[in-house]
């Protein structure tokens, strides 16, 4: 009986091979978490527009994303009185009758359940570019 014999060779082309990928889904991961602390950003924003009862603007301006180690946070800039905005300061209830208005706290569950839609809609677009 005869045997059979094959060749096969392995050609390593294209973004899995040459570094696009992997670059590209580091790139994915990075914008991911910008675009989910602009969106926890956003929210705060629109949060402190409804509570906030006599605004002079400057604590909304000091509202902002910044790098965080391998990611990002949405803070208020270490503006002195934001913790006793958003109610965990020391002088808040029962020292006074103020109990903070939990902006980021009640926000924070908003931006969790949108996360994921956000993910979601960028990595169709990465998809469509063919690095993913």
């Amino acid at each position: 009986m005869p045997g059979i014999e094959f060749d096969a060779r392995l050609a390593k082309r294209g973004p899995l091979f040459d570094g696009r990928t992997l670059k590209a889904l580091h790139t994915y991961r990075d914008e991911v978490s910008l675009r989910i602390a602009e969106e926890g950003e956003k929210l705060i924003r629109q949060r402190l527009h409804v509570v906030l009862q006599h605004p002079t603007g400057y604590y909304e301006s000091r509202i902002s994303v910044d790098r965080a180690g391998e990611g990002y946070r949405v803070s208020d800039g270490n503006v002195i009185y934001g913790p006793w905005l958003e109610g965990v300061g020391s002088r808040n209830s029962p020292v006074t009758r103020f109990p903070g208005y939990a902006t980021f706290r009640r926000t924070k569950p908003l931006v969790d359940q949108r996360a994921r839609q956000i993910a979601v809609q960028l990595l169709a677009r990465y998809k469509s570019m063919g690095l993913i």
